[in-house]
């Protein structure tokens, strides 16, 4: 497993809270030694018969490290029993802020939810907050004396030593006496779906988010509007929405599960590009070439009613995702794939030159709308990203600084390495489509990924191909996002898309959680996720 199996440990009162920030010190895997609750060095030759006295006359191995996925960072091994859950026992909240994750691991373990309680009784799982700073993902899960206490600076963390319990019991029966100290490398650790191609079911949807919280995945993306259809509810743009779509009180839903389990949801609604559903109730709008022939998915975007389309769409949907983060897309934007943009759309170089002087480039307009819908979605708070080919080099208009960078392709014209986004000092998001897309169909050069692949051959640091940036740019690199295109919608049910993601799913997270060489074999691996289930 990928902890450190050191020495005996004496184990002292209270649930201890590890809450390093990343630095040297207190990493996990760091090849120093684990620390006692107690603040002793675990194998500094102290005798730990102790930690099992409260089973007289019985003596216990060395715990091994419990086996989850993601695999725990760091574990200090005890002698002891372990704790598995009796129906006669309790789950206890020292914060009220952690009632819902009590209440769900009291639900999944067959425990009663006892709420907040001060009082100490034997089999206790208790929930806390503390450990002042630090990564608030981080956590403790401290099991001895025939208790558990999960602890974390933030409720995310504590949330997360939750899950590890119950893969936990679910593994082997029995957590494991110790403690296990853990946190994500990445804060980033996404998977996106495009529910635009292919309706997937409410139902569906909010299974993916409760696997996706149990491998202590953070976002869920919803590419809910493309060139097929809008999948969800508008009161500002009805004419604009699909036949088959999601209402606004199903997302809603769906958000408060995803929000239940700490997963943010990132709603995309990508333009100028991919924007068919939407011109085909606003064919005034639609892009024309100088020869007046639709561009197919392209808005014009040298009309203000595009703008203010797009905007209405914006502003809709701010309040019914929650979360702080949003893809703008800009994508493949048409105009801008052909050899000559100023000539092909003199509507959009016209427009280019009023805004921008002389010089102005259809690339430039096409930046500056990016801005402007940046800075209506900036208006309600939220962070944003956009696909890599959405920025354009070359231009007067550069593309605002805090707009993060989805790189998914080099295939793109003009393509260019990620480095040159990470030199200029831009935060990336890894969804490399070598490795993270599962493309419905498997068009073009497409092939399903594996798990074993992205198990044994990625890490967040490889963004295209299969070559890694230099390390000196692996803290602007946020994370990363598997994500599922459905190009050709029919090519798998819902079921075969659960069933084929399952494994690239899970290896996708232990690498976001721990990009090192995994200590288990991919075979072992496989066998683990089937135990846990």
């Amino acid at each position: 497993m990928a902890a450190a199996f050191v020495g005996t440990v004496a184990l002292g009162t209270g649930v201890g809270v590890w809450a390093s920030s990343g630095g040297s010190g207190g990493k996990p895997g760091g090849g120093a030694p684990q620390s006692s609750l107690s603040g002793r060095v675990a194998g500094s030759g102290t005798a730990a018969t102790s930690a099992a006295s409260h089973t007289p006359g019985r003596s216990y191995p060395l715990s091994r490290a419990p086996g989850t996925i993601p695999a725990v960072r760091a574990f200090t091994p005890a002698r002891g029993p372990g704790w598995k859950p009796q129906k006669s026992e309790r789950v206890v909240v020292s914060d009220a802020e952690l009632a819902g994750e009590g209440r769900l691991i009291a639900g999944e373990l067959g425990l009663t939810y006892a709420g907040e309680k001060d009082d100490v009784r034997a089999g206790d799982v208790r929930l806390a907050l503390g450990g002042g700073g630090g990564n608030q993902e981080s956590y403790t899960v401290t099991v001895r004396d025939g208790r558990v206490g999960i602890s974390g600076p933030g409720a995310a963390g504590v949330f997360y030593g939750t899950r590890t319990l119950k893969q936990e019991v679910h593994g082997g029966g029995t957590a494991p006496e110790g403690v296990v100290r853990d946190e994500p490398a990445k804060p980033v650790r996404g998977f996106m779906l495009d529910i635009a191609r292919k309706p997937f079911t409410e139902s569906w949807i909010e299974d993916r988010i409760r696997e996706l919280g149990d491998l202590k995945f953070n976002e869920l993306g919803l590419h809910f509007s493309d060139d097929q259809a809008f999948r969800i509810e508008s009161s500002t743009h009805p004419e604009i929405v699909s036949a088959d779509h999601l209402t606004k009180a199903q997302v809603k839903r769906i958000v408060d599960l995803a929000n239940s389990r700490h997963i943010t949801v990132v709603p995309e609604i990508d333009s100028p590009g991919h924007l068919g559903a939407v011109l085909a109730a606003h064919p005034d709008l639609q892009l024309r070439n100088a020869s007046g022939v639709v561009t197919k998915g392209a808005i014009d975007i040298s009309k203000p009613a595009s703008a203010k389309l797009l905007d209405d769409l914006l502003n809709e949907y701010a309040g019914l995702f929650t979360g702080s983060q949003w893809h703008l897309g800009g994508d493949e934007y048409q105009a801008l794939t052909v050899k000559n943009p100023q000539a092909s759309y003199p509507q959009l170089a016209a427009a280019a030159r009023q805004k921008y002087g002389s010089g102005g480039t259809v690339a430039d307009l096409a930046t500056g709308w990016l801005n402007d819908r940046a800075g209506t979605v900036r208006a309600h708070g939220k962070t944003m990203r956009a696909w890599n080919d959405g920025f354009y080099t070359g231009t007067s208009v550069q593309a605002a600084g805090d707009l993060q960078v989805a790189y998914w392709t080099g295939k793109e014209l003009g393509a260019r390495q990620p480095v040159e986004y990470l030199s200029a000092g831009r935060k990336v998001i890894n969804y490399n489509d070598e490795f993270l897309y599962y493309v419905l169909g498997q068009p073009q050069t497409f092939v399903y990924p594996t798990g074993q692949r992205i198990y044994e051959q990625w890490n967040p640091r490889v963004l295209r191909g299969t070559t890694a940036v230099p390390a000196r740019y692996d803290g602007q690199i946020l994370g990363g996002t598997f994500a599922v295109w459905c190009d050709f919608p029919n090519a798998q049910t819902e079921a075969q898309v659960a069933a084929g993601i399952r494994m690239p799913l899970r290896a996708t997270v232990q690498k976001l959680w721990d990009p090192g060489t995994p200590s288990l074999s991919w075979a072992d691996f496989q066998r683990l996720s089937a135990r846990l289930g």
